[in-house]
């Protein structure tokens, strides 16, 4: 097993993107390829007190979070996120994993490693911790800003196959976002795919989910559009780090409060750790061929380490090929069309 690890990418690189991947080789017994400007990374690797066993591809080049995505792809053949990707493509690696720029990371993977058969729009896939300590697959998070009611069809695919393959779910439920739980109810695009939704052989659809439903742990896949994914994902970061400020903030400065915190602090930990996002890892961008993961671009060593098992995950259980074989399914079903009442306008 051997994952790319783009060692430039993310703001606290390389020297916390190298601590996380020497952490998960000690302790997943991943083979970590680093891939980055070699005199940084041997110095973070020294700092991380590596073996002998550390792996460089030495990429000069970086792609900055500012850049666009395609065009510094295109243009930067030696940064770290092309280099990973290439790696993944050319067979030396299994997989690769990068907090860098995550529209590069995309392009590279579209460029490199291409769609798989059959799917239109890759998606990006992120995990939200639900009530009774279960989780919910969301996506997409940010591939596809605007997306056609054909591509949500795809994404429910490959939701669903994420949760069998890495939640152990054997039948998981797949619910469309909306505005409310009827199926009347959303704009163009919900009113399009639901019906779609529900004609799709191979899953087990339940409907329309309100937000508020998602963290009650009423599904265990949801599809929407990237936009309406990337600010739910990160409304929900926001409001976690927003309660736990306010719970320390409410207990300084008073002495019962603070001794009522010190007795339930080990319970509070265990919430909290439930509800980082650095336990998760990255989001899998789902629909090319190959494994790519993308972290968060705040990722620490913690966040590091989860991310390199995600991809170290994907690629054990066979993810990509999971979905490669169904998709030829889903293309032969009769598809509905939209309700007149609700056409889809690109």
């Amino acid at each position: 097993m051997k994952i790319a690890l783009d060692a430039m990418g993310g703001d606290f690189a390389p020297q916390q993107v190298v601590a996380g991947g020497v952490q998960a080789h000690r302790e997943l017994g991943v083979e970590v390829i680093f891939v980055g400007i070699k005199e940084k990374v041997d110095a973070a690797l020294a700092a991380s007190g590596a073996g002998k066993w550390a792996e460089i591809e030495d990429a000069p080049e970086v792609i900055a979070m500012d850049e666009h995505p395609a065009q510094a792809v295109r243009t930067k053949k030696n940064s770290s996120i092309v280099r990973a990707c290439t790696m993944v493509e050319d067979g030396r690696a299994n997989g690769f994993v990068s907090a860098g720029n995550s529209g590069a990371v995309m392009a590279a993977a579209l460029f490199g490693l291409h769609r798989i058969p059959g799917i239109d729009r890759p998606a990006i896939g992120s995990i939200i911790p639900t009530a009774g300590g279960k989780h919910c697959f969301l996506l997409d998070v940010g591939a596809n800003p605007d997306a056609k009611p054909e591509h949500l069809v795809q994404y429910a695919l490959m939701g669903s196959i994420y949760a069998q393959k890495l939640m152990g779910l054997q039948t998981p439920t797949v619910a469309l976002l909306s505005n409310g739980e009827e199926a009347g109810k959303g704009n163009q695009l919900v009113q399009a795919s639901e019906p779609l939704l529900r004609a799709l052989q191979g899953i087990n659809f339940i409907g329309n989910i309100e937000g508020k439903d998602i963290f009650k742990g009423k599904a265990d896949v949801v599809v929407t559009d990237g936009f309406s994914g990337n600010i739910l994902i990160k409304t929900a970061e926001g409001a976690a780090e927003f309660v736990f400020q306010s719970m320390r903030d409410a207990v300084q400065g008073d002495p019962l409060a603070t001794l009522g915190g010190l007795l339930i602090r080990p319970k509070l930990r265990a919430v909290r750790r439930r509800a980082d996002w650095r336990e998760f890892g990255g989001a899998v961008l789902l629909g090319v061929n190959g494994v790519a993961v993308i972290a968060h671009g705040r990722s620490d060593a913690r966040a590091i380490y989860n991310a390199v098992r995600v991809a170290r995950d994907a690629v054990d259980r066979q993810v990509v090929a999971t979905i490669a074989a169904a998709v030829p399914s889903m293309t032969s079903q009769p598809q509905q069309s939209a309700p007149k009442s609700a056409p889809f306008v690109t």
